[in-house]
Order: C-alpha cells, then structure tokens, then sequence
C-alpha cells in the first residue's frame, strides 16, 4: 500500500495537517481503509496542503536541551 508517512508525526494545530505528510487525523486514521483512488486523490493534494503549513516542527536534541537548561539555571 502506497503511503505518504514519512515518520515526522506532528499535527499543526493551525491547518489540521501533519507536519511531515500533509494528511488529517482522520486521513491517516482511515488511510487503510481508503480505496487506492481516494488514496491517489489525497496524495494529489498533499503538496499544497504542505504549503500552508507555517513552520516544521523541531526536534529538541540533547545538546539543546542541556544549553538552553544551562541557561536558565
């Protein structure tokens, strides 16, 4: 089954859309359930929902976790 994840799972609050594949809650809830046309259409669209999405979530890793830790202490 054709799929858009690309395990970045965050959805933006803003626009409803994950960060990483552009799809709904719902969509990517029902994903196995669509027909492989309702898929393809949903992936049609996904390159402009992306678009909308102000910002890609960031990923604190250790290193700026401890600075930014270090800075307030």
């Amino acid at each position: 089954m054709e799929t858009p994840c690309i395990l970045v799972c965050s959805i933006d609050i803003k626009t409803g859309y994950c960060f990483g594949c552009g799809r709904t809650g719902a969509e990517i809830g029902s994903w196995t359930v669509y027909s492989d046309a309702e898929r393809r259409a949903i992936m049609a669209s996904l390159p402009a929902r992306l678009e909308t999405v102000e910002r890609k979530p960031r990923r604190e890793t250790r290193r700026t976790r401890l600075a930014r830790e270090l800075k307030t202490s």
